[in-house]
């Protein structure tokens, strides 16, 4: 029997310390290593090579999402499973966008946990329920008010999407795994697209189009 190895990335300790008790009691799994936010879990990733990680987004310094795009870059067959607390729109999507096969709520019971590991391990996909049901409705939605901005690539429009939110520069580098300094350039060619003076502009031009589909 193989024995999948797991590493845990989340900056909650007593979350981390709870799911290793519970990974060690399963057989064919042992977790290699416990890293607090993205650049430990990129670093450690290298060292221990890790056949599954359980990631969470929200970490100090690298996040979740930055972290899980490098580590895909370099370490292509490393699986990853988001476990977090987020379960909107923009979160789920992004984090899809990095690669990730799986996608749970840290509510989630420790049976689906196990599920998720070997799934994701054996290169399918698995989300929990509330996140698919989400996936579907997104998938199923009338066309979004954002795509009405055809001038915009879909970076531009997720970073319209945010502005149009009230999010700083700095908040939405955490949502997308970008550098504050590359969200600044994003938000200036947004503006310039968008023939807007500011953001309060451009987050009037979103409403506009919301309430005249």
């Amino acid at each position: 029997m193989r024995t999948w190895k797991i590493l845990i990335a989340d900056d909650h300790p007593m979350y981390r310390k709870g799911l290793k008790t519970v990974l060690e009691t399963v057989e064919d799994m042992v977790v290699v290593g416990e890293a607090t936010n993205g650049e430990e879990a990129i670093t450690l990733c290298g060292q221990v090579s890790p056949d599954v990680i359980l990631m969470d987004i929200r970490m100090p310094g690298i996040n979740g999402v930055a972290a899980a795009n490098q580590i895909k870059s370099n370490h292509p067959d490393v699986q990853i499973i988001f476990l977090t607390m987020h379960q909107d729109d923009s979160s789920v999507l992004t984090a899809l966008k990095t690669g990730a096969r799986g996608y749970l709520l840290k509510d989630a019971d420790t049976d689906e946990i196990i599920r998720a590991i070997r799934s994701v391990a054996a290169k399918e996909a698995i989300f929990s329920a509330e996140v698919a049901e989400r996936m579907i409705d997104y998938a199923t939605r009338p066309t979004s008010t954002l795509d009405r901005f055809t001038q915009l690539t879909s970076r531009e429009k997720e970073v319209l999407h945010f502005i149009a939110e009230g999010y700083s520069n700095s908040e939405i580098s955490k949502e997308l795994g970008l550098t504050t300094k590359t969200v600044s350039n994003y938000v200036t060619l947004v503006l310039n697209k968008l023939h807007a003076t500011d953001r309060t502009a451009a987050a009037q031009m979103v409403k506009e189009a919301r309430n005249n589909p």
